[in-house]
Parts: structure tokens; sequence; C-alpha cells
């Protein structure tokens, strides 16, 4: 990737994912009141806005729901996708790979990519048909 990734701004609700984002960890959270996953990192379910979720580690892996390509600017080309978690929520995200090489339902995981002076974030890279 060639585009420069401005920095997050971590704040107190954020700060452990950004923290495991650095260790090459992607983190969710799961309610513990309803059982259901969710991403963006916050603290009340997004289901039955209960305050008792937890951190939990994705295992990173996903498929590609929906996606878009810019093929028109300064960064351009670059795909932004829906990536749907094996955990189940879906990640709004970029794909870092040759565009004409990504399709909806294609297998991926994530990958860590720096930024202008804070946390790397999560993109996510093709997996190979072979491993």
């Amino acid at each position: 990737m060639t585009r420069t990734v401005p920095a997050p701004e971590p704040n107190v609700e954020t700060q452990p994912f950004w923290d495991a984002a650095a260790q090459g960890k992607l983190l969710i959270r799961r309610c513990n009141a309803c059982g259901e996953p969710h991403y963006y990192p916050r603290a009340l379910c997004p289901f039955c806005l209960s305050a008792d979720t937890r951190w939990e580690e994705a295992g990173g892996t996903g498929a590609i729901y929906s996606l878009s390509t810019m093929r028109r600017g300064k960064d351009a080309p670059y795909t932004l996708a829906y990536v749907v978690l094996d955990e189940g929520p879906a990640v709004l995200t970029n794909i870092d790979a040759d565009p004409d090489d990504v399709a909806i339902g294609q297998r991926v995981r994530v990958g860590f990519v720096a930024t202008e002076g804070g946390p790397p974030v999560p993109m996510f890279v093709p997996i190979s048909v072979s491993g």
C-alpha cells in the first residue's frame, strides 16, 4: 500500500483496541447479556444496549460482503469493503491489494498498516488459494 493513512485518535473507550492493534491483534466486543459480538469498539451493545460487554480477540479472517473501488483522486485506486468476520460482525475496512484482484465472497485476513504517528490500523488482504 502506498497511501498515507492518518493516525486514529484513541480515547479511553477504544485504547485497548489500539493497544492490541499495535501487537498485531484484532479485538471485537461481545455482550455478556445477549451474547452478540460487535464491531467497532464501543462499550454499549448495539443489540440490547447492555453495558456488560467484554473485549475478545478475533481470529482475523472473514469474507468480503461488499466492496467499492475508488479509481479517482490523489490516493486512487483503493478498495473499501465490508468484511464479515468469522465471528459474525461486519467490519468496514480497506482491502490492501490490487483492486482488480478483489471480489465479493473472497476470503481475507487482517493485517495492520502503519499510520502517520499513531497506532496501526487493521486492513485486510486476500488469502491465497494455497494458504
